[in-house]
């Protein structure tokens, strides 16, 4: 007779563990189910990402190909904040195309790629205006970003937000921001990346 006592782990995931699926960000692994496929077992990863009200079913078949993994290491999150102080390498070439290649990175799931995103497309108050397109995609990495250093560093993703925003201030020519965004950031309870790390409060998928 099978056991009915469910599983708690797969492939070094577990439930209740935070994970990065690359098409959708940060989400929770709430369960492992079984379901039977035409005459076959199949097990799959019910992922919750609660900000975007969404749930999905992995099968574990596919945790490779679909690219999730875990979480950044604390080293990973340090080196995204540097890369976003870095002068922004925009290409000479039409914007159709550079927004389909921001678009990639941002689906990536590469943490250090949707950094380059943020900081080439982030606008200081004294640099023109942005498009609408470029506006959006500035706005998706970030939340993509913010949301990963909210899990790792277990602060809200306001404060994560912020804590980005203050990195971004320390690049090259950023003009007024780089007094007010560290303001925010302290406001926020955020003056480092050190104490951002031993903020006690919950992280936000």
């Amino acid at each position: 007779m099978a056991s009915s006592k469910k599983p708690t782990q797969r492939q070094g995931f577990k439930i209740g563990e935070y994970i990065v699926y690359p098409a959708h960000g940060v989400g929770q692994i709430t369960a492992i189910e079984e379901q039977e496929v035409a005459g076959y077992s199949l097990e799959l990863f019910v992922i919750d990402f609660a900000q975007d009200k969404l749930t999905l079913r992995v099968p574990l078949a596919k945790v490779e190909s679909a690219g999730m993994r875990k979480l950044s290491e604390d080293v990973r999150i340090d080196k995204c904040l540097r890369v976003v102080q870095g002068r922004a390498r925009v290409k000479r070439t039409m914007w159709s195309r550079r927004a389909q290649e921001y678009e990639a990175k941002i689906n990536s799931g590469d943490l250090i790629q949707i950094a380059e995103v943020v900081r080439d497309l982030f606008r200081s108050e004294n640099q023109p205006e942005q498009s609408y397109s470029a506006r959006k995609l500035y706005e998706a990495s970030l939340d993509r970003m913010a949301r990963e250093i909210s899990a790792v560093n277990k602060i809200s993703s306001t404060e994560a937000v912020a804590l980005i925003v203050k990195n971004l201030a320390l690049g090259p020519k950023r003009g007024p921001k780089t007094e007010e965004a560290p303001a925010a950031a302290n406001e926020a309870g955020v003056a480092s990346t050190d104490t951002a790390k031993t903020d006690g409060k919950e992280a936000a998928a």
